[in-house]
């Protein structure tokens, strides 16, 4: 395989009514280009890698097959769109994928009209898609025409929730609504629980070849040189637990298992389904995440996330590094602590990989939980183990972390439990954009009355506040830390318990102080050796706390300095207000002072390097050294203005 594929059959498509003019074997040749350039393209950008490849043959024949985007396809999660957006007009794009000013790593509505719908959490296709379906049946905006909704959703996004509840809301309403279960037995992370154990005895002992169909009256809806494979299939999976039972429950036609990489099986019964369904039908597609690429295949979830690789080897081209990542360093400082405490455990939600918690769990398999995709139990399973005496550590991204809010303000914040939020991803997370930022967990958190919420300024701190919230048993607390690796700090070896809702002084200095929270502590550092060069030394402070606030740290820099201001890697409402509220209370704006705090602007980032993000956002060492020299009047270092 060559980082340049031949694709005849590809170049000759500029949109998806292109494929309507080849063949039935002409599409298939059309595959495997498809996934030939799909790994061409990561290889040079990185992403996200085995599950676009897994969904090729079924990218072609849903676009074979449909009018999109009059038919609005919406994909779940979307990591696995690759394949189509090459195939919807965006081929020459890709090697901007996941740079700043390219194109979106996820689908995304002001990308393409092919992008119905944005994703990049999971379980929200199945809701947008009946949400579609109601809008055409109810006669929606002229130009977002009436065609079909189709949603394409993992086996893993239906450990989450609200795929049933759109489910049992689109039973209920009996539209016309397609959904393809992509099923690979993998999302990120081998999927956990009921689900995945019922999918499989779905199709345990037989032959993906074979189609099947096990609804009641599904066997009607294929075409005639299949019906009685069907009929014999539904005698073997007529018990009560399998043969899509479950989804008949829920007001689901049921047609399946099919192999989703045998393109004549999916043009066949794709175009039946599209003539025949009348309601809402579940086509139950089995696939193989990373399939055709050795190197994705044998090993699903490294092929989740790549940086750039090499084609023929699979070796990812990544940059050395001094320092550990943030990652690691809470998951073996957790394992130091879970090692002295036999009543510390683990909960994390589908990313035992992503939060290192798949470090614990080889460690401690009997303490760690993965719930599957399914954070608002997440935090609960956590508040009840809390409450029957455990010390639960919930490790979660910022962002995934959202989807549980209610389950943190109703069942952990009320009732005072102490479960210890470990919040991975927080301020710009890079390539994966807005969607991932983890932008808002400050404000959201500490806006709740008795809660612990810190921010480690380095990986050092870090360990420090892994023990700080083992410590704490009186009340829930919080530690966020970024992605990527730290600033090569010295590492203690062991934590030290952190006096709670007290900061630091870092550096001594006059007129402006300069109170960080969180990881813009090494830029404040630069900073501050640009200011210093010219005559200003500023003090520089970290808080470590947002909440409690440490009051006699920030009322003294407040007294002792002409400006203070604080910076923070997260939106307005957070760590900078309320340090503004304390100011007002304590009549510190009657005394001159000059307040500025420095946050994440009013607007969602799109993907770029970390740096680049942050230089949007305005929180980089020069924009540090400009609001300086402007909260002090200076326009020129050395001036008054």
């Amino acid at each position: 395989m060559t980082s340049q594929p031949h694709t005849p059959l590809l170049d000759r498509v500029r949109s998806p009514a292109d494929l309507k003019r080849m063949s039935d074997a002409e599409l298939r040749a059309l595959a495997d280009e498809l996934r030939a350039e799909t790994i061409a393209s990561v290889s040079k950008t990185g992403g996200h890698l085995g599950a676009g490849l897994g969904v090729v043959e079924m990218t072609v024949a849903i676009h074979a097959v449909f009018d999109t985007p009059r038919d609005r396809l919406i994909w779940d999660v979307s990591h696995q769109c690759y394949p189509h957006k090459i195939l919807t007009g965006r081929r020459d794009r890709m090697p901007s994928l996941r740079q700043k000013d390219g194109i979106s790593g996820f689908t995304k509505r002001s990308e393409s009209p092919y992008d119905p719908f944005g994703a990049a959490h999971s379980s929200t296709s199945i809701s947008a898609a009946l949400g579609f379906a109601v809008a055409r049946d109810l006669g929606g905006a002229p130009e977002h025409g009436l065609g079909d909704a189709i949603a394409v959703i993992g086996d893993g996004a239906l450990s989450a929730g609200m795929a049933y509840e759109a489910m049992n809301n689109a039973g209920h309403l009996g539209k016309r609504l397609i959904v393809i279960l992509n099923d690979n037995e993998m999302s990120i992370a081998p999927p956990t629980g009921a689900m995945s154990s019922y999918l499989s005895r779905l199709y345990a002992g037989a032959p993906f070849q074979e189609l099947k169909a096990a609804a009641k009256g599904a066997v009607s809806l294929l075409p005639e040189p299949f019906q009685e494979g069907a009929r014999r299939a539904k005698e073997l999976l007529k018990a009560a637990t399998v043969g899509g039972t479950l989804f008949e429950e829920l007001g689901f036609s049921y047609v399946g298992p099919i192999d989703g990489h045998d393109m004549e099986q999916l043009l066949a019964v794709l175009r039946t389904v599209k003539v025949r369904a009348d309601g809402p039908i579940l086509i139950h597609a089995i696939t193989k995440k990373g399939k055709g690429y050795v190197h994705a295949e044998s090993k699903p979830d490294g092929g989740h996330a790549t940086t750039k690789f090499d084609v023929l080897t699979g070796e990812q081209k990544k940059a050395p590094s001094n320092a550990p990542s943030y990652t690691k360093v809470f998951a073996q400082a957790l394992i130091r602590e879970a090692e002295d405490d036999p009543l510390i455990t683990a909960v994390t939600a589908a990313m035992p990989d992503g939060t290192g918690l798949n470090l614990f769990a080889e460690r401690f398999p009997n303490r760690c939980f993965d719930v599957g995709i399914a954070e608002q139990h997440a935090v609960t399973f956590s508040a009840g183990m809390a409450a029957g005496g455990l010390k639960p550590f919930c490790a979660l991204y910022s962002t995934f972390l959202q989807r549980g809010y209610d389950q943190v303000v109703h069942d952990v914040a009320i009732q005072r439990l102490p479960v210890r939020f470990a919040i991975d991803r927080a301020g710009l997370v890079g390539a994966d954009g807005a969607t991932h930022a983890g932008s808002f967990d400050i404000a959201y958190l500490a806006n709740l009355p008795g809660f612990v919420v810190m921010a480690a300024a380095d990986e050092a701190e870090l360990v420090h506040m892994v023990a700080t919230a083992r410590a704490i048993d009186d009340r829930p607390s919080a530690f966020r830390f970024p992605r990527g690796e730290g600033v090569g700090v010295e590492m203690p070896e062991r934590g030290t318990v952190l006096e709670i809702g007290k900061g630091r002084i870092v550096a001594e200095g006059s007129r402006v102080a300069i109170l960080s929270f969180g990881t813009r502590l090494k830029e404040v550092q630069d900073a501050a050796e640009a200011l210093s060069a010219n005559g200003i030394t500023p003090t520089i402070a970290d808080a470590r706390f947002a909440k409690p606030l440490d009051e006699d740290l920030i009322l003294q820099l407040a007294r002792h300095h002409e400006a203070l201001i604080t910076i923070e890697e997260g939106a307005i409402g957070g760590f900078g207000s309320h340090v503004a509220q304390l100011l007002a209370e304590n009549g510190m704006f009657d005394s001159g002072l000059r307040y500025r705090s420095m946050v994440l602007p009013d607007i969602f980032i799109d993907q770029a390097s970390p740096r680049d993000m942050y230089a949007v956002a305005a929180m980089n060492a020069e924009d540090i050294v400009a609001k300086v020299l402007r909260t002090l009047d200076i326009g020129v270092i050395g001036k008054r203005a």
